[in-house]
């Protein structure tokens, strides 16, 4: 499926948390098929999530992406150098899980609020993105969640507690993890970990999707065209199997 969209600016105001200056991108010729929520990597909602977003859209979904440095920086939108990963990183400390996860509920009920989309949505995270994207998996109007390249998953939760990976149990609907197997971030310690994860909670509850694709020869932020790591066959990979769990399960 491919159509024409049409994105813009919507600023959220959530009741007791800060503005969310999202970026909203739609089909324009029908309604959406279902709403995705898009996080971004630390260099904020620059044009390549952005254009996520609106690949989301001309693929007939109506994806929100979300700032998830509301709170410190808002409005960060960086390049892909060392200032940019500098600044980023700077705002990626100060980010709490539960902090993020009130921004997130508050989009989705914002997206669940658009006509025609009062029902489940999905979720897709890139780099620290993805790693929040485990966090929003949790939430129960989330049925299907792709965490790219989160690194740190099984060492680390943003704000301080048990590591992120250990919400596995408690995700409730589909989840697919993309990782290179050149990736730094990511080293093979890390996605043993995450694999086994993802293996025990497939064998407790065969009914959900535990997929774990690491891709040959890919390194961090394969994705991004940006980026020195972009590897276009790995993209081409995690892409279409993006777009076949949210088809099968959106």
């Amino acid at each position: 499926m491919s159509s024409a969209v049409t994105a813009g600016w919507r600023e959220l105001k959530p009741a007791g948390g800060p503005r969310l200056r999202c970026w909203w991108a739609r089909p324009v010729q029908q309604p959406p098929r279902a709403a995705v929520l898009v996080l971004p990597e630390v260099f904020g909602l620059n044009a390549w999530v952005r254009g996520v977003a609106e690949r989301l859209a001309a693929e007939g979904y109506g994806a929100l992406a979300l700032p998830i440095f509301a709170r410190t920086a808002p409005d960060l939108d960086v390049g892909y150098d060392e200032a940019g990963l500098a600044a980023g990183r700077e705002h990626r400390d100060q980010v709490s899980a539960a902090g993020f996860l009130a921004d997130a509920r508050a989009a989705i009920a914002w997206l669940r609020a658009q006509p025609g989309l009062n029902r489940p949505v999905g979720c897709v995270g890139f780099c620290f993105g993805g790693h929040l994207a485990l966090l929003a998996a949790t939430l129960p109007q989330v049925a299907a969640c792709c965490d790219a390249y989160g690194a740190r998953v099984s060492s680390f939760r943003p704000g301080g507690g048990e590591p992120t990976l250990a919400v596995v149990p408690e995700i409730p609907g589909h989840l697919l993890c993309l990782v290179g197997d050149q990736d730094p971030l990511m080293p093979p310690e890390e996605r043993r970990v995450i694999a086994a994860a993802l293996a025990a909670d497939a064998a407790r509850r065969p009914q959900l999707e535990r997929q774990l694709i690491v891709a040959p020869g890919a390194g961090h932020g394969f994705f991004c065209e940006a980026r020195p790591d972009y590897h276009p066959e790995a993209a081409a990979q995690g892409w279409q199997a993006l777009l076949e769990l949210f088809s099968r399960r959106l």
